[in-house]
């Protein structure tokens, strides 16, 4: 496996590095030496998946809040994926920024997002799924989310939002969260 270093500290593009014949090809997505050699979670709670049925749908952005901040490892199995995390850690030097990747079915890429980021996606392309390795258990005390049109992170959406849950559009601006909520 590749591990790339994003421009948010912490954040990693994972690819695997394929070993291909002529009956396909075989990868690893996940190891438990290599991601502790790169000081990264290596033990999952909990796995989901999503679909998406309709291309420009956005969802997010979500995260929870401490004592239940999750680290997610994220892969796009169908479909195809513009997938943002955004830095909401007060004392990082990246506060307030955002950094995307685009996972697909054939990139077969993932991205590790670590505790204190929001994440959120828009489909690049129709009845897209995603499957999430989460660090921490799903605590609905500590869901959270913040807009993802907020003006002050200013994410470059590839596409117009053509769908968005009542939900992720009322979440608050950043500025508007109160630093408990946040890590």
């Amino acid at each position: 496996m590749r591990f790339t270093e994003c421009p948010l500290s912490g954040a990693l593009a994972v690819d695997p590095e394929p070993v291909t014949d002529a009956r396909g090809l075989f990868a690893r997505t996940y190891c438990a030496e290599e991601f502790a050699a790169h000081g990264l979670v290596t033990e999952w709670m909990q796995c989901n998946a999503s679909l998406t049925r309709g291309k420009g749908t956005v969802r997010g952005l979500h995260f929870q809040a401490d004592p239940h901040a999750e680290t997610k490892l994220v892969r796009c199995t169908r479909g195809a994926v513009f997938d943002v995390a955004v830095d909401i850690r007060r004392n990082s030097p990246t506060f307030g920024r955002w950094f995307a990747v685009e996972l697909t079915a054939d990139n077969r890429r993932a991205f590790y997002i670590p505790a204190g980021f929001a994440h959120g996606f828009q489909t690049l392309a129709d009845d897209s799924e995603l499957f999430y390795q989460m660090s921490t258990f799903y605590e609905p005390n500590s869901a959270r989310g913040i807009r993802w049109d907020d003006d002050d992170i200013a994410i470059a959406w590839p596409l117009a939002a053509t769908m968005l849950s009542d939900r992720d559009r009322n979440f608050p601006l950043l500025r508007e969260l109160a630093s408990p909520e946040l890590t």
